[in-house]
């Protein structure tokens, strides 16, 4: 799986939300380890990341079902 994949489940679960994957996202433990939600931006537009997923209906067991789709 692809993180183009990843790219494309996380738009279909909720389009518009900035996501940034540091490494492939395979398994649970990569999703929580490897994924970084942009949660906003700094006085100089760099962006505030945090790894845990703000949005409720983002889970890993919803990515991998429409990653498998696809």
């Amino acid at each position: 799986m692809s993180l183009k994949n990843f790219n494309i489940a996380v738009q279909i679960l909720k389009e518009g939300v900035e996501v940034i994957c540091v490494n492939q996202v395979t398994t649970e433990e990569e999703y929580n380890n490897n994924v970084f939600w942009v949660t906003g931006s700094d006085e100089n537009g760099n962006a505030i990341t945090t790894n845990v997923c703000p949005h409720s209906e983002i889970t890993w067991t919803k990515v991998k079902e429409e990653m498998d789709k696809l």
